[in-house]
C-alpha cells in the first residue's frame, strides 16, 4: 500500500472497523467510504457491487460480521451464522471480481478446536471439534478462512487471514446480555459500585484463561500484515501472556474501585477452558503487541466512562 491507495474496510464503524480505519488515517492513508451515506450494507450485495464499482479499492480489510460472548452465541446461533457467511461470500466475491490487490480476512480464534494444544498453533485449525457453545460463529469464521484460501488456489488472488486472539477495548458493545467478557464485566461491576450493591456474579467457574488483545494493538497487527504478509496460511496475532477470568475479574475490580463480593455461578457454562494462541510467526515477521492488560482495561474503562455510563 501506499498514501495514495483506495483502501476499504469492511467492518463495523464503532469497533474493529474504526480501530482499522484509526490507524490508517493516522499513517496518512486514504480511507473509501467515510463520507456520510456512502458506507454499504454489508449483507446488501447490490449496495455492495454498486459501492466497488463507483469507488474502486484496491486494498480491503474484511473485519466486519455478527459477533457477541457465549449468551449471544447461544441464543442467536442461526444469526451469528448465517449473517456471517452472507457478509464473508459478498466481500470476498465482489473483491475479487473488481480487481483487488489484495484483501485481509479477520476470522476469530473460535475456529480453532476446543481441545487444541496450547499455546494454539496455526497448524491446529479444523485438528478436533470446537467449542459447542460458539460453534455456529466458528463454522462461519472457518468458511470465510477457507473461501480466501480457494480463491487464492484457484485464482491466484493475494487474500490472506489473520486469526487475533480476544479483542477488547473502546467502541464494544457493553450490553450485559450478549456482549464478550470484558466489556460484560466492566459494565456489571461498574454499575454494582454506583448502586452499592454489595456482590456481583460472573458466570461460569472462574478458572478459564483467556488472552486478550487491546484493540489498538488489533488494528496495527492487521496494517503490518496487509503492507507484510505474503499469502498463505492464516496467521495468528496475540503475545500477550493468558489470565483466568478470576484474575481478569480482580483486574476490573481494582480499576472499577469496586469493594463488593464477587460471586461465581458454577451452572453456567465455561466456554473452552484456556484459549491463548502461539503467535511466533507474526513475532517473527516484526510485529508484538504493545499495550499490557492492566493499562488497555484502565483506557477502556475511561472510555466507557466518558461514553455509556
Amino acid at each position: 500500500m501506499d498514501k495514495k491507495s483506495r483502501i476499504f474496510v469492511a467492518g463495523d464503524p464503532f469497533f474493529v472497523g474504526a480501530a482499522i480505519a484509526n490507524t490508517l488515517l493516522g499513517r496518512g492513508f486514504t480511507v473509501c467510504g467515510l463520507e456520510n451515506g456512502s458506507y454499504p450494507d454489508l449483507l446488501d450485495l447490490r449496495a455492495l457491487n454498486n459501492f466497488f464499482e463507483d469507488l474502486r479499492p484496491e486494498y480491503v480489510f474484511l473485519a466486519g460480521g455478527k459477533t457477541g460472548g457465549i449468551n449471544a452465541n447461544q441464543k442467536y446461533p442461526a444469526e451469528l451464522m448465517l449473517d456471517n457467511l452472507r457478509i464473508q461470500t459478498n466481500v470476498i466475491d465482489v473483491s475479487y471480481r473488481y480487481g483487488v490487490k489484495k484483501l485481509l480476512f479477520l476470522g476469530s480464534s473460535c475456529s480453532y478446536p476446543r481441545l487444541a494444544p496450547q499455546p494454539i498453533p496455526e497448524a491446529a485449525l479444523m485438528t478436533g471439534p470446537l467449542e459447542p457453545t460458539n460453534e455456529a460463529y466458528a463454522v462461519a469464521k472457518i468458511a470465510g478462512i477457507k473461501l480466501c484460501e480457494a480463491y487464492r488456489n484457484q485464482y491466484g488472488a493475494d487474500f490472506i487471514t489473520a486469526i487475533p486472539s480476544n479483542p477488547f477495548g473502546p467502541g464494544e458493545d457493553f450490553s450485559l446480555e450478549d456482549s464478550h467478557v470484558i466489556p460484560s464485566l466492566i459494565r456489571k461491576i461498574h454499575e454494582a459500585r454506583i448502586s452499592g450493591t454489595k456482590s456481583v456474579t460472573v458466570w461460569g467457574t472462574g478458572a478459564p484463561r483467556r488472552e486478550f488483545l487491546y484493540i489498538d494493538d488489533l488494528a496495527a497487527a492487521c496494517v503490518f500484515l496487509m503492507e507484510k504478509s505474503a499469502g498463505g496460511e492464516h496467521i495468528n496475532i496475540g503475545g500477550n501472556p493468558d489470565i483466568s477470568i478470576r484474575g481478569l475479574v480482580g483486574l476490573i475490580r481494582e480499576i472499577v474501585g469496586y469493594l463488593g463480593v464477587i460471586q461465581f455461578d458454577v451452572s453456567k457454562p465455561d466456554g473452552m477452558p484456556l484459549k491463548a494462541l502461539d503467535s511466533s510467526h507474526i513475532i517473527e515477521l516484526g510485529w508484538r503487541p504493545k499495550w499490557n492488560l492492566f493499562d488497555a482495561l484502565k483506557h477502556t474503562y475511561d472510555w466507557y466512562l466518558m461514553n455509556c455510563s
